[in-house]
């Protein structure tokens, strides 16, 4: 299926762009064009061309067309990884890895499709029914919206555009405009597939007025977005009648019972808490530790943090590389500056330089804080005592969020009592909350979102819908 870029590809020349530049030494990394309602009308309207050839298109050739995608990125794995931390500053050894995982969700999209499947129906199960073939089947919707953020500039729009496609729909792709080069690289191996046969991809990136006519516009069945609550309610006022998938970050928290394994325990947080610079939607923000172990867990955790490379995102042993742009720093910094101002202390941390926003560690936190009521989305991770389970389950649930919870617990009466009582869409035994696997159901409750990713799951959810049909 072919694609089309608006613009800086071969559809069009614009004058106007914007440099991106590293967020680690500041130079070039890429450029974006800036586009405007125009260009959001032409992508719109390719869209609405395509979409029906494109749900025409059999299924077997969508298929070979996700699987050359990823044989394609397979082959390129290092000129994508490169690209991605030129652009948004991850360590190079978790930029690699989010083109596994990038790869590996196209192809979980290419067999979710193939399994999924309508059902039949027995008309004669009710006295008012008689003898039919009755049964439903499902279909492409149509037009597909994707709007996608920074910290995942690959493997999001992979879980959005993947699913929509081998589904049949044709879809416009708003990226994030940190990352341009990241999506155009990717389109741009769906445009030059042998298997390219419709215009069923089209990418747009910001400018004056883009927003609005994405969203207000009719042409799109499906939004499927993933960024701020903000934004997301705006989405919600402004989409009208349309399937929305929201995926709106969240506030993530952890219980350590006083029968857990605290080295384990505290090299989980660590990682949790300061990957990818803490902007993660599932990042670890609150670790609430039983009394009887809150000293000596917090020790375990601050050695555990201490050993984590802050430095270039080039070098391989780098764990923490620049946080995105200046406002996402000062903003932490305020955040912690307030909370220390309120009486919290400063356990571990350092100061930062420019855009490296060393891990930090607060304690003595009261959950009125920003740090523990709003999603810092920085490498900040704050230490609450409390006196048993009960406790901590009140505390972790006291939030707008929901996304995913977890416990490290051999308590099992513990662990089955944090699956059903924790209010979150995600709950996670003896491991972080960060921890996700493409093959899942992903998605929170309350100002977390609506809707689930991981491809089965948003394929039955967002980009099909059900026909019922009677023949009598």
């Amino acid at each position: 299926m072919k694609a089309h870029i608006f613009f800086g590809s071969t559809c069009q020349k614009r004058e106007a762009y914007k440099e991106v530049l590293s967020p680690y030494d500041a130079r070039v990394a890429s450029q974006v064009a800036i586009c405007n309602a125009d260009d959001v009308q032409k992508a719109l309207s390719i869209a609405k061309k395509s979409a029906p050839l494109a749900k025409k298109v059999p299924l077997h050739k969508r298929v070979s067309w996700l699987l050359d995608v990823a044989l394609k990125l397979e082959k390129n794995k290092e000129d994508m990884a490169k690209t991605m931390t030129d652009e948004v500053g991850k360590p190079i050894r978790f930029s690699r890895v989010e083109v596994d995982r990038c790869i590996e969700t196209i192809k979980l999209s290419a067999h979710a499709m193939m399994n999924l499947h309508g059902e039949t129906f027995d008309t004669t199960a009710t006295p008012s029914g008689k003898e039919t073939l009755s049964f439903y089947k499902r279909e492409a919707v149509g037009v597909v919206l994707a709007i996608t953020p920074f910290n995942f500039p690959l493997n999001l729009v992979a879980h959005k555009i993947a699913p929509a496609l081998v589904a049949g729909n044709s879809v416009v792709l708003k990226p994030t405009g940190a990352a341009p080069l990241t999506a155009f690289k990717f389109a741009k191996m769906f445009i030059d597939s042998e298997f390219a046969t419709v215009d069923a991809l089209s990418v747009v990136y910001s400018g004056e007025g883009v927003n609005v006519a994405l969203v207000q516009s009719d042409i799109p069945r499906v939004i499927s977005f993933t960024g701020s609550v903000p934004v997301g309610r705006d989405i919600t006022r402004h989409a009208g009648i349309k399937k929305l998938g929201l995926e709106l970050g969240g506030n993530a928290a952890t219980y350590i019972d006083k029968s857990a394994d605290i080295k384990i325990a505290a090299t989980k947080c660590a990682l949790g808490a300061f990957i990818n610079s803490g902007q993660v939607c599932i990042s670890l923000q609150r670790i609430y530790v039983n009394e009887n172990i809150y000293d000596t867990f917090a020790e375990a955790l601050a050695k555990e943090t201490k050993v984590l490379q802050v430095g270039s995102p080039y070098e391989n042993e780098t764990f923490i590389g620049p946080m995105i742009n200046v406002k996402a720093v000062e903003q932490a910094k305020s955040w912690i500056k307030n909370a220390k101002d309120e009486g919290a202390t400063l356990f571990y941390g350092e100061p930062c330089k420019d855009l490296m926003f060393s891990p930090t560690i607060m304690s003595n936190v009261t959950a009125k804080m920003n740090i523990v009521c709003q999603e810092v989305f920085a490498p900040i991770v704050s230490l609450i005592k409390v006196k048993d389970f009960d406790e901590a389950k009140v505390k972790m649930n006291n939030s707008p969020y929901g996304l995913q919870y977890s416990i490290f617990s051999n308590d099992m009466s513990i662990c089955k009592r944090a699956i059903d009582e924790l209010d979150a869409g995600g709950i996670v035994i003896n491991d972080i909350p960060t921890l996700r696997f493409d093959i899942q159901p992903y998605g929170g409750i309350k100002d977390s979102g609506i809707g689930k990713e991981g491809p089965k799951y948003a394929l039955e959810e967002e980009y099909t819908q059900i026909k019922s049909v009677v023949i009598c």
